[in-house]
């Protein structure tokens, strides 16, 4: 008796939605909102199937009143229904668009006549592929013939908050209407990384470790926006769907890390407002703690706690900005004005999520208009900070010059043993100038020296490392790179001792130096009994060659402990690529060390070429 049961629930169903009115799609219509004739069920348990629910009376099923069903952060299983129906013309092709990409599961099943005719199955649970058309959001394919009533009946659960924007769409007039929005989020996340490269160009320029808190902080909201719409689910990790969760969360914990972080250096917050500090460093930690988090606790508890600290983390550095405007901080002002649009949107966006404002074009973005505003006034209070500092030098130096004027126009007035007397002191001032010049050069060749085997050390072997690999990115020239090691050495230091072992690493530093273009190729030693050299303009096949006569060389060593020759071996690893981006310096590094680790395991004194 129980498809009996199901049939008559199904045509009570069918009854009571014609009885409501069915969503007529007309000739000509391209788009239909269907919140307002959307009927919903919840599901407390979850446990209720499709015979269940179309069992219910129609008294059962409330109506939706708004735009948008919106119940908040919500666990509980959602059964919504409409009815649509085309009421003339030909067979048409049409989308159900499910406009929130973070809805976790969506089944959906059209019914026609008490049958199911489609049934589909969603969410970013899913892996990307299995959506039945591609797209960031969730769009499903209706056909609806002409005179006939069909029943779309969707159960919804997430952890995410429970949002169902609901539209009917003619699919020709969606993907037109589409290119629109992608122009708007083309726009919007091409500007994001704009300034992103730009702050971080600064940042290699000055060295101001503030610029690249900030870069981290505007790359958070991208990664953490492009999560939310759906983008980065579609374009970077579409079959991670457990990451696409935890990836928001590390996001939105990376934007109270570094902008906190940012908000203290530039505001001198140590220095100026002092009381604030230790809430703002408790903020940070407890950013960190939510970035562990992630991986460890559901979706649904941690992006309550994660929304509330980073509205507190907008808070505090509102109040910060406003104690140093206060204060006479001319960039404060540009501070404050950009944290208002940030801490603005996001709790728009957060009153948005928790249903206490209803969902629309600028609810649903206020996110990406506040951060866009934000990031943009960040920027220039930025450039205002460096150009106050080169005010503030201009001065400082115009106050020196005319200084040095009236020191001169008195020394001109002055009796001539004064005269004599100041030129006595200015030459002993260059004197001491030139001094101190050479002195500065020695001690920054001193730190850029290893001051056992006279090598550059590895500090300057870092900066230089990077110099090259830009410079041949920039061309498109190769770069080869070479590792090695004294082969057990550690047993030589057992069994000779460290001075002697001290002498060994002279003796292999004297031989590099014979065996490489002095001119061209640096040799640095890398730490411990490790050296490096950097091969610009070397091509892997050449790098090989330097390699192997540098073994020979050191194979060649004549080294002697008490009165006996000692055999010194190295075994080297060799990598080199023509450079794609500048971040790959650090993959060449590790392909290196692969390499030099494979000449150690296949026995030693051998070169090694990374594959």
């Amino acid at each position: 008796m129980a498809w009996w049961k199901r049939i008559i629930g199904m045509l009570l169903v069918l009854a009571s939605g014609l009885a409501l009115g069915a969503i007529e799609l007309r000739p000509g219509t391209t788009s239909v909102p269907v919140g307002s004739e959307l009927h919903y069920l919840r599901d407390a348990g979850g446990s209720l199937g499709l015979a269940d629910v179309l069992a219910r009376p129609g008294t059962d099923w409330r109506r939706n009143r708004d735009g948008t069903l919106s119940r908040g952060f919500d666990s509980a299983a959602w059964w919504l229904r409409f009815d649509v129906s085309r009421r003339n013309g030909n067979p048409d092709h049409d989308l159900l668009e499910i406009a929130y990409p973070v809805l976790d599961h969506v089944e959906a099943w059209i019914l026609q006549g008490g049958r199911v005719v489609e049934h589909y199955r969603v969410g970013d649970k899913q892996p990307f592929a299995s959506r039945p058309v591609a797209h960031r959001y969730f769009l499903l394919p209706l056909r609806l013939d002409p005179g006939e009533t069909y029943t779309v009946v969707l159960r919804v659960r997430t952890d995410s908050a429970m949002q169902v924007p609901l539209t009917l769409w003619n699919e020709r007039a969606f993907f037109e209407h589409d290119q629109y929005r992608l122009i708007g989020e083309g726009l919007y996340f091409g500007s994001m990384l704009i300034m992103v490269l730009y702050n971080f160009f600064v940042f290699v320029v000055v060295r101001e470790r503030n610029y690249l808190s900030y870069v981290m902080y505007v790359l958070s909201i991208v990664l953490f926006l492009a999560s939310l719409n759906g983008l980065a689910f579609q374009f970077l990790w579409p079959e991670a769907t457990q990451w696409n969760d935890e990836v928001v969360l590390l996001s939105l914990s990376g934007i109270v890390f570094f902008g906190t972080v940012f908000s203290i250096r530039f505001l001198d917050l140590v220095e100026h407002v002092p009381r604030l500090v230790p809430a703002m460093r408790a903020l940070c930690a407890f950013a960190l703690l939510l970035m562990g988090a992630a991986f460890l606790f559901s979706y649904g508890l941690l992006i309550r706690v994660t929304i509330v600290t980073a509205t507190l983390a907008c808070l505090a550095g509102l109040i910060a900005s406003g104690v140093r405007w206060r204060q006479g901080d001319p960039t404060a002002r540009f501070y404050t004005v950009a944290w208002s649009s940030m801490l603005l949107g996001g709790i728009i966006l957060a009153l948005n999520k928790f249903e206490w404002l209803p969902p629309n074009l600028f609810t649903d973005n206020a996110a990406q208009f506040g951060s866009a505003l934000e990031v943009v006034l960040l920027s220039f209070a930025m450039a205002e900070r460096i150009s106050e500092e080169k005010r503030l030098r201009f001065n400082a130096q115009q106050d020196a010059l005319e200084s040095e004027r009236k020191t001169r126009f008195a020394q001109a007035e002055a009796l001539d043993a004064q005269r004599v007397a100041n030129v006595r002191l200015e030459q002993r001032v260059q004197e001491r100038t030139v001094a101190l010049k050479e002195a500065n050069a020695r001690l920054a060749e001193l730190s850029a020296t290893d001051q056992l085997t006279g090598l550059k050390n590895r500090r300057h072997l870092d900066g230089l490392l990077q110099e090259e690999f830009s410079r041949c990115f920039r061309y498109g020239r190769p770069i080869s790179l070479l590792l090695l090691d004294i082969d057990h050495f550690k047993r030589f230091n057992d069994t000779y001792g460290h001075q002697v072992g001290d002498d060994c690493l002279r003796a292999v530093a004297d031989a590099l130096r014979q065996a490489v273009r002095l001119q061209i190729d640096q040799v640095a030693r890398y730490g411990g009994e490790e050296f490096c050299v950097v091969l610009p303009e070397t091509e892997a096949s050449g790098a090989a060659v330097v390699a192997d006569r540098i073994r020979e060389a050191v194979e060649a060593v004549e080294f002697f402990v008490n009165g006996q020759r000692v055999p010194v071996t190295v075994s080297v690893g060799v990598a080199a690529m023509v450079p794609a981006g500048l971040h790959d310096a650090h993959l060449l590094v590790l392909n290196t060390d692969k390499a030099h680790y494979e000449a150690k395991a296949a026995g030693r004194n051998r070169v090694q070429v990374a594959g």
